[in-house]
């Protein structure tokens, strides 16, 4: 045949194991009228009767016996493709490699927890951290990366999308700096010192600038850097300024750094989602769903609330 039916596998499999049509029929929850048209549909496939009548029953002809036990392989082959995986809520048995794709940022706050996490429930397995330059999502389009994680731009229809947790951005200064020395840190103060801000993309201006440039305030950018340690480097060995998110505070404050102290901007910002993303071909992948529960494990008790 052009085009063959396997359901016609399963149901030769049935009537083979069966030696009749009505056992057969029930087998495959069928009508005895139905399971007479498929082997009907059989014989004119096959080219044999296949089962023949013998007194009240039915028996095999020598090419339906000839062909039991391979078709009995082949139906048992074609269940275990078509059922779910085992195992699709276990820990992947195997060695294998993720590639997640991260800002650097996230890279700082979680890589540690999420390698060390991988290395005690899967040794198996490895992890690859991407940079995340842009927020093209080829990369995972064509297979590139397996999990991109971080603020989601423009991700197309077919994508699946779960947020992590929420994050905001708060303000350091070294210990000691002037801006703290009065209660209140105000606009005005506030964009009166020189600022380090972290883009990858080199861009100086964002949210805070918005704001401040509805009050009819602008502040003066220093250095643009790629991330948050060197910002908070720079303002820790300065009087400037650096605008870093909480999450990150938090994680260089358990580490023991000190000397810088941060501050609750003087002008409203957004709030920032972090998010995983995937695409389709992975959704049911069962290593790709236990790596995608695990950064989510993990990622729940990043802050949210200002300092």
């Amino acid at each position: 045949m052009a085009n063959a039916d396997l359901n016609l596998l399963t149901a030769l499999d049935a009537l083979l194991a069966e030696g009749s049509v009505a056992g057969a029929a029930r087998r495959l929850k069928l009508s005895a009228s139905a399971m007479s048209r498929t082997l009907a549909r059989l014989r004119a496939a096959t080219g044999d009767p296949l089962l023949v009548r013998a007194g009240r029953g039915l028996v095999p002809t020598p090419r339906a016996t000839e062909l039991r036990d391979r078709v009995r392989e082949l139906a048992q082959e074609v269940q275990a493709v078509l059922r779910p995986a085992p195992g699709n809520s276990g820990v992947p048995a195997t060695d294998r490699t993720f590639t997640i794709r991260a800002n650097e940022g996230f890279v700082e706050v979680f890589a540690a927890s999420l390698v060390r996490a991988v290395a005690e429930r899967a040794p198996g397995v490895r992890l690859c951290f991407a940079p995340k330059a842009d927020k093209d999502v080829r990369t995972l389009r064509e297979g590139l990366a397996d999990l991109e994680i971080g603020v989601v731009g423009e991700t197309g229809p077919e994508f699946h999308v779960q947020r992590l947790f929420r994050d905001r951005f708060v303000g350091v200064v070294r210990t000691g700096h002037p801006l703290l020395a009065l209660t209140e840190v105000t606009p005005e103060r506030y964009a009166a010192y020189g600022h380090v801000v972290v883009s990858r993309r080199g861009l100086a201006e964002g949210p805070v600038d918005k704001e401040l440039k509805a009050l009819g305030l602008a502040r003066t950018i220093v250095a643009v850097v790629p991330g948050f340690r060197a910002a908070v480097q720079i303002a820790r060995d300065s009087d400037l300024v650096a605008l870093v998110t909480w999450s990150y505070l938090r994680s260089i404050r358990d580490d023991g750094t000190e000397g810088v102290v941060s501050f609750a901007l003087p002008v409203r910002t957004p709030e920032i989602t972090v998010s995983q993303m995937w695409h389709p071909r992975m959704n049911a992948d069962a290593g790709h769903r236990w790596l995608r529960r695990l950064v989510m494990e993990l990622s729940r008790g990043a802050p949210a609330q200002r300092p």
